[in-house]
């Protein structure tokens, strides 16, 4: 961990770097998930679907960016390489060969997962009197329950 005068304590600022890294990991396995089916989406829905999925991985890479640069910040290193990600994150495995609103109901699941990951955090962060890191949390944690919804709007339910 690199010196900085932020002003939070070692002990937090580790615990801090150690979370960001998680949910980073999380959100960038997330934006290849939204990736994954926005390349291979098929059928009647693929336009708005093809779009949904773009507009959703754009949001992802903005989150990541706040998470990253938060634990460089906190004199961490952000650990976005594909092989930490493949190493931290929680989420489920993504299937490969799906087809047409499997990849709806998949990116659902993951995105179910990381809003939880997300609220937990905020937690040990507001505890941990880092506000910062809690309202970078809570930020994203509201753009990704938006996206829940949305997402969750296209799946058909009988």
């Amino acid at each position: 961990m690199r010196p900085t005068t932020i002003g939070l304590p070692d002990p937090t600022r580790i615990e801090m770097i150690d979370l960001l890294n998680a949910r980073l990991a999380e959100s960038l396995d997330l934006g290849l998930q939204a990736r994954h089916a926005h390349w291979n989406i098929r059928g009647p829905q693929f336009a708005a679907l093809h779009d949904l999925f773009a507009r959703f991985y754009a949001d992802l890479d903005r989150y990541s960016d706040l998470l990253a640069e938060r634990a460089v910040q906190l004199g961490g290193m952000a650990e976005g390489t594909v092989r930490a990600v493949g190493n931290r994150s929680s989420l489920p495995v993504y299937p490969v060969a799906i087809e047409g609103s499997e990849h709806v109901r998949c990116i659902a699941t993951a995105l179910t997962s990381w809003s939880g990951s997300l609220r937990r955090s905020i937690v040990p962060a507001s505890e941990l009197e880092d506000p910062v890191t809690a309202d970078i949390l809570t930020e994203i944690s509201r753009g990704a329950d938006k996206w829940l919804w949305q997402i969750e709007a296209c799946i058909a339910r009988g």
